[in-house]
């Protein structure tokens, strides 16, 4: 599908900048040419779909929707499927994690959108699609969903509402919510259009710099770092693999615009699809800076244990890819 992108990128970078083919900085470049475009495009569109979609279920309605409907055990797949349709990351997770239990909805059913949110966006599934296709990022987006519902029952069934920080009990104690659904004009698509356009761009805007970063990286990763040097840790060998990538994705910080690209080169370097992937939803799911802004509302025993359950998840997740591909 992008065969004629890849012919601009051999051109610009071979002919027109006259680097030789198939030296390192070559190599590089032609990424980070050729992926830097291919995912904006892909990005845009995903975008503009994925707002069409926000615009007819925005928050208040995805709260209405869970907090008024009888979903007959169906509410942990339904939080969750809304997480990967809504584009909030962890950024979003304290105004998002008071909003929801303040308006009644179960705290398990609550975590489970929290968790599938950063997880499975319109950014991941754009780019995603654009690196490994279609196969594939359907079956990512489903262990997502399938990730956020176990995790999100697990710690459901844990009852941690005792272990919520006393700043949260004291709002739920003297600021009830109205669970009434918000009036609102209804717009025709066409009036829509112009606002989706214009929060596609938004959110194209606010994950560039994200995505050039990684596509650099991953551009210099893919031409500078030889093969073997992940084989010592993250290899099809070890099998520890998954949660070793797992545990050294957590210090770091990024959203999937910045990490996908990355997760690309290591794909082609030879470390297993699930390790990958496990390392990919640790940065993005499980990184310290969310854990900072979620202790707002959690106390440090809660945190840690959501922390553990979802990492636990993320690791027989990345076994099961493993085992998949």
């Amino acid at each position: 599908m992008f065969n004629w992108l890849q012919s601009f990128a051999d051109w610009l970078i071979y002919s027109v900048f006259g680097i030789a083919a198939h030296s390192k900085l070559g190599d590089a470049l032609n990424f980070f040419v050729y992926d830097t475009i291919k995912i904006f495009i892909l990005l845009m569109a995903v975008t503009f779909l994925m707002g069409i979609i926000n615009s007819y279920f925005p928050i208040d309605k995805v709260r209405y929707f869970l907090t008024k409907r009888k979903w007959y055990g169906l509410d942990y797949f339904v939080a969750s499927f809304f997480g990967t349709i809504t584009p909030f990351c962890s950024c979003s997770s304290v105004p998002l994690f008071i909003g929801f239990v303040k308006g009644g909805i179960p705290l398990g059913v609550t975590l489970a959108f929290l968790i599938s949110s950063p997880l499975v966006d319109a950014v991941t599934v754009a780019i995603f699609f654009g690196m490994f296709g279609f196969k594939t990022t359907i079956i990512y987006v489903v262990s997502g969903i399938v990730l956020s519902m176990i995790a999100g029952y697990i710690l459901g069934k844990m009852k941690l509402e005792s272990l919520l920080t006393d700043w949260v009990k004291q709002l739920l104690k003297n600021k009830p919510v109205n669970d009434d659904l918000p009036d609102g004009t209804s717009l025709k698509f066409v009036q829509r259009v112009p606002a989706i356009i214009k929060e596609a761009l938004g959110i194209v805007k606010g994950v560039s710099l994200y995505i050039l970063a990684g596509i650099a990286i991953g551009g210099l990763m893919h031409g500078f770092i030889p093969t073997g040097f992940f084989e010592a840790y993250i290899s099809k060998s070890n099998p520890f693999a998954v949660p070793v990538a797992v545990i050294i994705g957590v210090p770091m910080y990024s959203n999937t615009a910045g990490i996908l690209p990355i997760m690309q080169v290591l794909v082609e370097k030879g470390i297993p699809l699930g390790t990958v992937i496990a390392f990919s939803m640790a940065v993005v799911g499980l990184s310290i800076p969310e854990g900072l802004l979620l202790k707002k509302v959690m106390t440090t025993k809660m945190l840690l244990i959501f922390f553990a359950v979802v990492a636990l998840c993320i690791v027989i997740s990345g076994y099961l890819f493993n085992l998949i591909f």
